[in-house]
């Protein structure tokens, strides 16, 4: 079922909404794929749709979590050793261990996003002032942005395209 955006709901409850939408086209973008399929490294970038899933984990942990003072867990990458190595899936990883690692991320960002009021301060990595808003704002644009790739390179696996499942 795709989630709704509620056209009257309260500015905190829609941004929730927006962002649980785009985060569940992500997984079904991955539905009825083998692993190999998963891993497999598509377009100049080398990057897989598990390796993106990864990546959107570790940015909301980063974004709801590091920015607000709060412990994210273990992380699956070591980006001070390698910068790109949240995109990366290790021969060693399996795809229940990103995807549980995923579904971590996301209970902790909503853990943040339930305990804050959207004019909650926090300090991104870079060292700017921001809001709860802003980094809603700005991870519903990020995991909209990489729905959109993963929506590319599903087609390319299979032919299979669209933002969320077919109504039924």
């Amino acid at each position: 079922m795709t989630i709704r955006v509620p056209y009257t709901g309260s500015e905190k409850e829609s941004l929730q909404a927006a962002m649980d939408r785009y985060r569940e086209a992500v997984l079904w973008k991955l539905e009825g794929l083998d692993d190999e399929q998963l891993r497999r490294p598509i377009g100049p970038s080398g990057n897989s749709l598990l390796g993106l899933v990864k990546h959107l984990g570790g940015a909301e942990l980063g974004w709801f979590r590091q920015t607000f003072g709060l412990e994210t867990g273990p992380l699956p990458f070591d980006m001070d050793v390698d910068e790109s190595s949240d995109l990366r899936i290790e021969p060693e990883e399996t795809t229940a261990e990103v995807l549980a690692f995923y579904a971590r991320a996301r209970a902790c960002a909503d853990e943040t996003i339930a305990a804050h009021e959207l004019d909650h301060l926090g300090t991104a990595w870079h060292g700017a002032e921001v809001t709860l808003r802003w980094v809603l704002i700005h991870m519903i644009t990020e995991t909209a942005r990489h729905a959109g790739h993963l929506d590319i390179m599903r087609e390319e696996l299979d032919g299979a395209t669209g933002a969320h499942p077919p109504r039924t």
